[in-house]
C-alpha cells in the first residue's frame, strides 16, 4: 500500500519505481561507505565526536552519491528534481 502511494505520487511505472528504490538504496550505502573511508583517514576516536562528524559527512555526501548512482540507472532527472524540491523545502523553513 505504501509503495503504491509513492508510485502514484511520483507518477512513475513499477519498473521505474524499482529503479528509483534501488538508487536510493545503493546511493545511501555508497554514501555510508565513503563517509567511513574518509573518517578512517582522520585521527578521530570512535566516540561522540566520530558520530557527529559521520552524520555531517553522510548529510553532505548523500545528495552527491544518489545523483552519481542515478546516472547508470537512468534516473538522474528524477533525482535532480527530487533534490531540488527538498532543497526548496529546507531553505523555506530556514528563512522563517
Amino acid at each position: 500500500m505504501m509503495f503504491t502511494r509513492l508510485k502514484d505520487k511520483w507518477k512513475v511505472s513499477w519498473f521505474q519505481f524499482a529503479l528509483i528504490f534501488s538508487t536510493f538504496a545503493l546511493g545511501g550505502s555508497t554514501c555510508s561507505i565513503v563517509a567511513k573511508k574518509l573518517l578512517s583517514f582522520s585521527t578521530i576516536d570512535r566516540g561522540t565526536e566520530y558520530v557527529i562528524v559521520y552524520i555531517v559527512l553522510v548529510t553532505l555526501l548523500w545528495p552527491i552519491c544518489v545523483l552519481l548512482v542515478s546516472i547508470p540507472f537512468g534516473q538522474f532527472r528524477f533525482f535532480k528534481q527530487y533534490l531540488t524540491r527538498i532543497w526548496h523545502k529546507i531553505s523555506k523553513k530556514q528563512a522563517k
